[in-house]
């Protein structure tokens, strides 16, 4: 059994009104193992979409290596933009040693609520993916379960939005479709996808993701 810890602590820059919650980074980030073309932060994994549609949307001229440089880069961006990232998952065993989220057992969470409080000015959390088994948006459900907070339902439509409050303050979700390879056949069953695929038949799945991310990113 693999013990497949977080490789990062949260980053919230002050006064952050977003926060990006996904679950773990591949095994090979907890044993810094890098391949050419990751990056050593969240969501750095050569495969993985999030940083290039972040580069395309505000135009950042990203490096994508295992460098000093693209580290900081992404903090600066982060922090420019008043965006926090604190993915749910601080632990999970695994029998198999890969990235998928329905392969985790025994999974250890950070206490989101925690760190929303520590951020009052946090309005927006940003879900890398949806309710599917062991995903943000479901392990964060059991989490305000636990906590006896209602969630409510916004919109249904992908992506689909709630909001839950914590005292006075109002806090809204957004389940954005989850910024990986595994998540490509997802997309392409979303009627929004082949409505526009229909319309401009060179648009792919990462285009189709840009157009959902910049309406909550920027």
């Amino acid at each position: 059994m693999f013990l497949h810890t977080h490789p990062y602590s949260p980053f919230i820059p002050k006064n952050a009104t977003k926060l990006i919650v996904g679950t773990l980074p591949p095994p090979r980030f907890t044993e810094k193992v890098f391949k050419e073309g990751d990056v050593d932060f969240s969501y750095g994994s050569r495969d993985g979409y999030l940083w290039p549609i972040l580069n395309r949307i505000f135009s950042l001229n990203l490096v994508f290596e295992t460098t000093e440089e693209a580290i900081q880069q992404r903090k600066l961006f982060l922090a420019a933009y008043q965006i926090g990232i604190c993915d749910i998952v601080a632990s999970a065993e695994r029998e198999q040693i890969d990235a998928s989220d329905l392969g985790m057992k025994n999974i250890e969470c950070r206490d989101l609520i925690f760190y929303l409080n520590e951020n009052p000015t946090i309005d927006t959390i940003l879900f890398m993916g949806g309710n599917s088994k062991n995903g943000p948006e479901y392990l964060f459900r059991k989490q305000l379960k636990d906590k006896g907070i209602k969630l409510e339902t916004i919109s249904s439509d992908v992506p689909r939005k709630y909001q839950f409050k914590i005292g006075n303050r109002n806090i809204k979700t957004v389940s954005l479709t989850a910024p990986s390879g595994a998540a490509n056949r997802a997309v392409g069953a979303i009627p929004e996808y082949k409505a526009l695929k229909k319309k401009h038949p060179n648009l792919n799945t990462i285009d189709f993701r840009v157009l959902q991310y910049i309406k909550y990113f920027v």
